[in-house]
């Protein structure tokens, strides 16, 4: 059963095909049919190699992104959970930090080439660094880790606070008291297609 308090660590609890099924059922920004299916793949593929429901973090994806039709999700910018987006502007670009135009406005927020090789790993990292410290993880955890913070730090106290998705609320969502049930609820839209 998928729930708030489902472990970070896990198997997937569906399949690649429910989950593009389901992505594709409602509006999905700019994405055609092979890019979902290229995003939904890179997030097996890359949580595979590290332990993590691939399903659950989709299903993260999805409300972070609205579904892939918020501005930050769409191409060029691919941010698949709004890593580094602050809501802070600027009229000119800063010297420092990632940062994305739009309407002649520079917004602060990382961008990602590609979803396979960054985007997917930086949120998976992201995540991993949430439920482990470094002495808690696999090698293969640790470089993917280290690939999330080298794009985006996180503060070491959060450091292994998420063992389980309800470990988010109040630090990924702040308050985010109900963040991770919303998750979980999502995860299961996805296993149902």
């Amino acid at each position: 059963m998928i729930s708030a308090d489902s472990a970070m660590l896990a198997a997937p609890c569906g399949t690649p095909e429910a989950c593009v099924r389901a992505i594709r059922r409602r509006p999905h920004g700019g994405y055609d049919d092979p890019s979902i299916v290229t995003i939904v793949d890179a997030y097996f593929a890359v949580c595979a190699g590290v332990g993590m429901d691939p399903v659950m973090l989709l299903a993260q994806m999805v409300h972070e992104t609205g579904n892939l039709t918020s501005w930050w999700s769409q191409r060029p910018r691919r941010n698949p959970a709004g890593i580094g987006v602050t809501g802070r502007s600027s009229a000119a670009r800063p010297a420092t930090g990632a940062w994305a135009l739009r309407d002649g406005v520079w917004l602060e927020g990382v961008s990602f080439a590609r979803w396979s090789d960054e985007a997917v790993p930086a949120h998976a990292g992201r995540l991993l660094a949430y439920a482990l410290r470094d002495e808690q993880a696999t090698p293969a955890q640790r470089a993917l880790i280290a690939q999330a913070l080298a794009v985006r730090g996180l503060p070491p106290g959060f450091r292994g606070v998420a063992p389980t998705w309800r470990g988010l609320n109040g630090h990924w969502a702040v308050p985010g008291t109900t963040y991770a049930d919303t998750i979980a609820t999502i995860a299961t839209r996805l296993t149902q297609g």
